[in-house]
């Protein structure tokens, strides 16, 4: 029997988890999944505009969240399992009902970067560089207060 071809979806991801999606791979959008990355606004603000200066269009559909006061970013499945940046957490959603509808899926939410609009998912290692800039670029802010 041929192992080299076996999937085993309970392996858990290294950190080639955060290395940019294959070409080719189902983008996070087309079967309704994804993992989420929530941040608190500042910063996720922060990290858009850093994502949007960078190369291309980096960033994928970001959500606000005005209840919580939060940012989610949608990144590919199985970003969740490797998510160590502070200040934030990544959910998996294993595909439970989550899908890219232009209306918000969440009451007091509206879309910040609408699907359709942006790459499928951010990838996770840009998103991880951009966080990290901006958590620099507030702290260096509010320490000239």
């Amino acid at each position: 029997m041929d192992t080299s071809r076996i999937d085993d979806h309970r392996r858990p991801p290294s950190a080639a988890a955060h290395a940019p999606a294959p070409r080719g791979s189902a983008p996070p959008g087309a079967e309704g999944v994804c993992d989420v990355v929530t941040v608190p606004t500042r910063q996720g603000l922060e990290a858009v505009d850093i994502l949007r200066r960078g190369a291309g269009d980096a960033v994928g559909p970001v959500l606000h969240d005005d209840g919580c006061d939060t940012l989610c970013f949608l990144v590919p499945p199985g970003t969740a399992a490797a998510w160590d940046v502070p200040g934030s957490t990544c959910t998996e959603t294993d595909g439970r009902g989550l899908s890219l509808p232009p209306v918000p899926p969440l009451g007091g939410s509206d879309w910040l970067v609408p699907p359709g609009e942006a790459d499928p998912a951010t990838d996770p290692a840009v998103l991880r560089a951009a966080l990290g800039e901006a958590a620099r670029l507030i702290e260096a802010a509010d320490s000239r207060c």
